[in-house]
């Protein structure tokens, strides 16, 4: 999409809102695009590049003072675009690796895991980054910059962080050569204790997932 469908054309390209409307933007394309299913050989690989470089992008807001909304309230974006296809799309695509175990909170003492589905995060980062891009292509800049630091402290960062560790293990899993515990057979609508999760997990061995999922075994000898 060029620059010209996201700002004024006359704005500096470096400035700090150009910029991380641009990364959101040039994210929520990339993921629709995989949700497709036209490369499933690259789905996972690519998931994890763009939301590392997502999480670049959430750190500069998360870094950065805090924005204040030009109004009081804020303004109505009109219904917000439905996800469930996108949710279902990936969840046939990254089945049967979908799911995973998260811990919410690491400075909580001895919280019990819990089952996610990196469908729904993503469906979920999707739909806090169309909001404030709502409000960008409005022309409400600070109320777009509000949202985008809010929710990516409080929402869309988390879950981007817990989706992006899911990525990255099965990844180190099939990359060195690990067998990986299924949890697909989880409820993902309760929370799941270690006992549980030891009891459900299954194994789904490299063979099973990498060649569906674009992933290949080392082609070395690991280090020792």
């Amino acid at each position: 999409m060029s620059d010209a469908t996201l700002h004024d054309a006359k704005r500096d390209p470096d400035d700090f809102a150009v910029s991380v409307a641009d990364s959101i933007e040039s994210f929520i394309v990339a993921v629709a695009e995989v949700s497709r299913g036209d490369e499933p050989d690259s789905a996972v690989p690519f998931l994890l590049l763009e939301i590392s470089q997502l999480l670049l992008t959430g750190g500069r807001l998360g870094a950065h003072e805090d924005f204040l909304p030009d109004e009081r309230y804020e303004p109505d974006v009109g219904p917000e675009p439905d996800v469930d296809e996108l949710r279902e799309r990936f969840a046939r695509l990254l089945d049967p690796v979908d799911v995973y175990s998260e811990v919410f909170d690491p400075y909580v003492p001895r919280t019990a895991p819990v089952a996610c589905r990196i469908s729904d995060d993503l469906a979920d980062i999707i739909t806090d980054l169309r909001h404030g891009m709502a409000h960008y292509r409005d022309g409400r800049v600070s109320e777009a910059l509000w949202w985008w630091q809010f929710s990516y402290l409080s929402n869309w960062g988390p879950t981007a962080s817990a989706a992006l560790r899911a990525l990255q293990s099965l990844v180190a899993h099939v990359r060195l050569d690990q067998p990986l515990d299924e949890l697909g057979g989880l409820d993902t609508d309760s929370v799941a204790t270690e006992e549980r999760l030891a009891e459900e997990a299954g194994r789904v061995m490299e063979a099973e997932i990498a060649g569906p999922l674009g992933l290949r075994g080392p082609e070395t000898t690991a280090r020792a």
